[in-house]
């Protein structure tokens, strides 16, 4: 039996803390508050809830090593530059020490990539990446799991996400777990990046107790609108990532929230929806200053589906513009988090906030719960439990101070301290306060 993770025990832990301040919902595994004062390592491992393999161990710095052909590579990029394909190649892969032959790499994100071309392209341990270790070799993977994303953030430490990706698997909501990486592509410069878990089957397996569902995933430039009962209709605007191969709860859930009259929208969205996690969740988006969520330009989300409760539920992704952070730059692991870095997305609830924010683009399931009294309610409330449970308590700045020792004691020769301490204290200072 494995033994947990630094990460896996404290987000046990603070899963169960914030649960206990504040009653926010999460799939728990029983035992996990006992785990609070018990140090019984049987005790403790029972609770952790967490996938435990120690390629996501935030307490360390990981190194991933990276080579491929240049030709590959330079073909690659001049495809993305004439037609914005994000071609495959194949690579070799070490990861703490253990090497994997013939992986598939590709460029991963949008906006991230929007100045990238050929002249741009000649530091690729700057660029954002998909590693899928089984591409090209069937079962190839590391503790089971096959994807990697290598994220691009405009601050050196990409601790802006890092945290927001914690909290936001405290707040009870299925997060990408981040790891900070020492980065090496065909012998170039090392640089500190952040890689996360990718939606996937297994991150599907792990993170939802569900005995038949299917993920997908929206598009950047696509939108929440019904085109019909047509499958191939939705192939802009949606991706279907891991589970079954079925568009038809998805097609019917896009007809129900641009279709339904009011009263319909009010009685029958809490069958279809888990609309206590969708609020909390645009409640978390809204505490942590993103503007690049479900409704932003970017139509950041997955939706996922249990054919059991036949309900979906909206996951996030992409959280590397948290706390206030700019894009700034054409993807990469560098640059200094600017002044003025963003403003935090205001919406409309109960109380009154204003809908929207800088970025957005609106959607029409948020559009439509928030201007529900019953629902904007659910939305103001997690609003309260969450500043409480996450930012009150004190627990969001021990989880930066966390990272923040982490990077200081293995990355400085990467990252100068004082960019590290500087990141660290900017991530409070945008923390909402009441």
């Amino acid at each position: 039996m494995n033994t947990p993770s630094r990460t896996s025990l404290f987000r046990t832990t603070a899963v169960s803390l914030a649960l206990a301040l504040a009653g926010v919902g999460c799939g728990v595994a029983e035992g996990a508050t006992e785990a609070l004062t018990s140090n019984d390592p049987a005790t403790v491992e029972a609770a952790t809830v967490l996938d435990q393999s120690a390629l996501w161990d935030s307490s360390v710095v990981h190194d991933i090593e990276i080579s491929f052909d240049q030709t590959a590579y330079d073909e690659m990029i001049a495809t993305f530059e004439a037609s914005s394909e994000k071609d495959w190649i194949s690579a070799t892969v070490t990861i703490d020490g253990t090497t994997f032959e013939d992986v598939g790499l590709r460029l991963k994100g949008n906006s991230s990539l929007f100045s990238l071309t050929t002249e741009t392209a000649q530091n690729p341990e700057q660029l954002p990446w998909l590693i899928r270790l089984d591409k090209y070799v069937d079962e190839q993977s590391y503790d089971g799991w096959v994807d990697l994303v290598v994220r691009s953030n405009s601050t050196e430490t990409s601790m802006n996400e890092a945290v927001a990706l914690d909290l936001l698997d405290v707040a009870g909501l299925a997060s990408e777990a981040p790891i900070s990486t020492r980065l090496t592509v065909n012998g170039g410069e090392t640089e500190l990046r952040l890689v996360v878990q990718n939606p996937d089957d297994s991150w599907l397996e792990d993170n939802f107790d569900a005995a038949a569902s299917v993920l997908y995933k929206a598009e950047s430039d696509g939108d929440y609108t019904y085109r019909g009962d047509d499958w191939d209709a939705y192939d802009d605007i949606f991706d279907l990532e891991a589970g079954i191969d079925d568009m038809d709860p998805l097609i019917g859930f896009l007809e129900f929230i641009n279709t339904a009259d009011d009263a319909t929208f009010l009685a029958e969205l809490p069958q279809q929806l888990d609309v206590d996690a969708f609020a909390t969740y645009l409640a978390f988006q809204n505490l942590i200053g993103n503007a690049d969520d479900i409704d932003g330009r970017g139509n950041n989300s997955y939706l996922h589906y249990d054919y059991d409760t036949e309900q979906f539920t909206v996951v996030n992704w992409d959280l590397n513009l948290a706390f206030n952070t700019a894009n700034v730059g054409g993807g990469g692991g560098g640059g200094a988090r600017p002044d003025g870095a963003g403003a935090r997305p205001e919406r409309t609830g109960a109380q009154g906030q204003a809908n929207g924010g800088p970025g957005d683009a609106g959607n029409v399931l948020s559009d439509r719960f928030l201007s529900v009294p019953e629902f904007s309610e659910l939305y103001d409330d997690a609003v309260v439990s969450l500043t409480g449970s996450l930012f009150e308590s004190g627990l969001a700045q021990d989880v930066v101070d966390t990272w923040a020792s982490t990077l200081t004691e293995n990355a400085s020769d990467l990252v100068d301290p004082a960019v590290i301490a500087a990141n660290a204290d900017a991530l409070v200072q945008a923390f909402p306060t009441t």
